[in-house]
């Protein structure tokens, strides 16, 4: 078919003479240079300044009480505060006791680290509402640590009987299974709060962001089905060591059903009693929560219930049920953590340090959002910290906030922190009064309480198709943390869902596409032409969204996905043009054979002919590191070679400052800096270029 050629001669000259369209620009602020040396005095400065305000002010930020005692309203806030804390108080008592038993330790120290944790989060933290104390996946972290301690140093299991001789603890010559069992855990507990407090110190409290909320979902429900696990032997009555290592669920329930015929009748019809008992009404006092003042202690109920006929039943002698033992009432007097113990529990702690800060921090700010005030994550981080720390001395173990109790205290009118502290006034009624009561309680009771109040993390499975549905990308890191935290390691399953979230979002960034963008008519509107309708494609001009920042994992993959899209890839193009030079060069042929090679020739220059600009909007891309702008460099130049303009528009400040200094605007090489702010302009501006240089259309 015959080719012709049809210009507009006369528009083009007159369109030449007025030259391209010149887009509009913003005057930029000139910026101060400041010497990176001025910028650290003035910060060291500020840091050590020693002042009267200095001193307040770091009296006040250090506790927080100091700040809102003073403006406490005691009319209005009283009443729900004192409520608040006499129910959680109650409720403590018996959860103190249980989450004992799943941290390898005698009830005792849940009672003393209930009412550390409640003083000392309440004169140092910043949430209003939140409870402090024992969290399930802490005490199971906790426990497993003791577990192995007691093993290596040579314990037998269940025994109360002296095995080391000389133990420099400063608790005595000797110390027996208990004693060396709650060393391990304070010494666990002081590590794990230093971690927390230089945390706090190098300001790091930003690392909570990285803690997703399905990462920290699908760890708690896979830490559930351990505790879950753990508490069975309990439920059966049998005695059976605590499973180490990898695969420890699995090898428990295999453990589990190997001895069976060994069951505890006496126990086992305990735990099914108290099952029935404790699961309805906690579903009564769920369903019914907006009615009812506070929730109805029925945990109480159960262990007065319990310890009453165990007591009475003879249950210890006659059956052989295993019992929570003496409690004894005061306080023992503190003693240092064992060094030399360190080593030994220094990566367990580090991550019991991570899962309690993470915890602490999403609860607060969960419920500081509510409520309307404002929490400050470092001081968070020294709060837990010294929740840690301090109670270590006094034969406690690892504390964080915790939903449940939290919950609780918020239904019940909790207004401030005071709450915490009567909440402690309750349990320090119970440590020099009631605690020696306790004695006759079966273990088997305790561990009914924990796997009831387990029932929100595993109530999370049947949550799985709607989380599937509503972001396919957050269910698969919430089943792969879950399944790894269950099925092979706990603390395992933390790292795990740490790196899968991060390749989540490196694989986002990957598999981010070119979308070819088209004009709402007449409007200064482009979107994507494959998800609107109506859209139009501008004759010789491509606009493209990149949707995504260009670093160098995924360069390559955006130069690829922005020729094909483009439908012009220059390199090809190039080594087709080469090839058909060398064609031309090697064949001496005749006049038939250079005319057919023109012809091709002819054909390939007039395939891409009405492509004249690619148009990039760049405001998706957040950042460019240096292989970035080499990509965007690389694609202007070959595509420059082929006779196509390459315009950037809408990019922001520090895209413009990458392109700057990465030596992509070089007026030497003909890539001058211009900065189109909207698609419009640079649009406009592209048209006006094919207009400037003669608008000729190929009819084929």
């Amino acid at each position: 078919m015959p080719t012709e050629e049809v210009c507009d001669g006369v528009s083009a000259e007159d369109d030449a003479k007025k030259g391209p369209d010149v887009p509009f620009l913003l005057e930029e602020r000139v910026k101060e240079k400041v010497s990176w040396k001025d910028v650290l005095r003035k910060k060291v400065g500020k840091k050590c300044s020693c002042s009267s305000a200095r001193i307040k002010a770091l009296l006040v930020d250090s506790i927080p009480i100091v700040k809102w005692l003073p403006r406490y309203q005691f009319k209005d806030w009283i009443i729900g505060d004192a409520m608040s804390g006499l129910i959680v108080g109650i409720l403590l008592v018996p959860q103190s006791i249980a989450y004992s038993l799943l941290a390898e330790l005698d009830p005792i120290y849940g009672l003393y680290t209930s009412f550390f944790a409640s003083i000392i989060y309440a004169l140092l933290g910043t949430s209003r509402h939140i409870s402090v104390g024992m969290f399930g996946v802490l005490c199971l972290l906790v426990g497993q640590v003791v577990d192995r301690e007691l093993t290596l140093a040579g314990y037998p299991l269940d025994t109360n009987q002296t095995t080391l001789g000389n133990l420099n603890n400063g608790t005595g010559p000797v110390c027996d299974r208990s004693c060396y069992a709650i060393m391990v855990a304070a010494t666990l507990t002081f590590t794990a709060g230093v971690y927390q407090v230089l945390m706090g110190l190098l300001q790091v409290g930003f690392v909570s962001v990285y803690l997703s909320d399905s990462l920290l979902s699908g760890f708690a429900t896979g830490a559930s089905l351990t505790i879950l696990t753990s508490q069975i032997k309990y439920f059966l009555g049998l005695h059976l060591p605590r499973v180490q290592g990898w695969g420890s669920l699995i090898k428990t329930w295999i453990s589990l059903f190997k001895n069976l015929g060994h069951t505890n009748l006496c126990d086992l019809v305990t735990s099914v009693l108290c099952l029935l008992v404790l699961v309805p009404t906690k579903e009564l006092n769920d369903r019914f929560k907006a009615k009812l003042k506070a929730p109805i202690p029925f945990e109480l109920f159960v262990v007065i219930a319990a310890t009453l006929a165990s007591h009475f039943g003879r249950f210890e002698e006659t059956y052989g049920s295993n019992v929570a033992g003496s409690i004894p009432t005061g306080f023992m007097p503190p003693q240092l953590p064992n060094w030399s113990l360190i080593p030994n529990i220094a990566v367990d702690a580090f991550s019991i340090a991570i899962v309690g800060f993470a915890i602490t921090v999403s609860l607060s700010e969960m419920f500081a959002k509510k409520h309307g005030y404002m929490v400050d994550p470092n001081q968070e981080m020294y709060a837990i910290g010294f929740c840690n720390i301090i109670p270590s001395f006094f034969c406690c173990f690892t504390t964080s906030a915790a939903l449940t109790k939290t919950l609780v205290k918020e239904s019940t009118g909790c207004q401030t922190q005071i709450s915490g502290l009567i909440t402690a006034l309750v349990l320090l009624l119970v440590l020099l009064v009631v605690a020696p009561a306790f004695y006759s309680l079966q273990k088997c009771v305790l561990a009914v309480i924990i796997v009831v109040n387990l029932r929100g993390a595993l109530r999370k499975f049947g949550e799985i198709p709607q989380m599937w549905r509503v972001n396919r990308v957050d269910a698969i890191i919430w089943l792969i943390t879950m399944a790894t935290s269950a099925l092979v390691n706990t603390e395992l399953g933390l790292l795990v869902g740490v790196l899968v979230s991060a390749f989540c979002v490196l694989g986002r960034t990957q598999s981010a596409q070119i979308r070819q963008l088209g004009q709402a008519g007449d409007r200064e509107l482009f979107e994507d032409l494959a998800f609107y309708k109506g859209l139009q494609s501008l004759p010789g001009v491509a606009v493209f969204r990149y949707e995504a920042p260009i670093y160098y994992a995924n360069q390559a993959l955006f130069k690829k996905s922005l020729y094909r899209s483009a439908g012009l890839d220059p390199l090809q193009e190039k080594a087709r043009r080469r090839k058909l030079d060398k064609q031309r060069n090697q064949k001496q042929c005749g006049e038939d054979q250079k005319q057919e090679v023109d012809v091709t020739t002819i054909v390939y220059l007039l395939q891409h002919n009405s492509l004249h600009t690619l148009v990039i909007d760049c405001s998706p891309v957040l950042f460019l590191d240096t292989a970035g702008v080499n990509a965007l460099k690389e694609v202007s130049k070959d595509y420059k070679g082929l006779g196509v303009n390459v315009l950037l528009a809408q990019c922001n400040p520090s895209v413009i400052d990458s392109l700057r200094r990465g030596g992509y605007y070089d007026p030497k090489k003909g890539t001058k800096e211009i900065q189109f702010h909207t698609l419009s302009d640079a649009v406009s501006y592209a048209q006006s270029l094919k207009t400037h240089n003669g608008d000729c259309d190929t009819v084929v």
